[in-house]
């Protein structure tokens, strides 16, 4: 997934979701609790409880692009 950052809008949505739902659960949160329209072209980022994951949901024009992106733990 290539995203010119410069022209995308990026929402961190607060607190945490349960990363197993797909595209359709997740753009269902984009428009009820974010309040955007999913197919805008924005990146969208949901962490899971633990802090540890993150997913990006991203329309491109044709279809969603998905990204799991594994947030590396604080040294203790």
């Amino acid at each position: 997934m290539i995203i010119d950052l410069s022209k995308a809008r990026i929402f961190l949505h607060p607190g945490s979701k349960d990363l197993r739902k797909a595209v359709n659960g997740l753009s269902a949160i984009v428009q009820e609790g974010i309040k955007q329209d999913p197919f805008s072209g924005s990146v969208f980022l949901f962490c899971n409880r633990s802090r540890k994951l993150l997913k990006a949901v991203y329309w491109d024009k044709t279809h969603y692009e998905v990204v799991r992106i594994l947030v590396k733990p604080e040294a203790a």
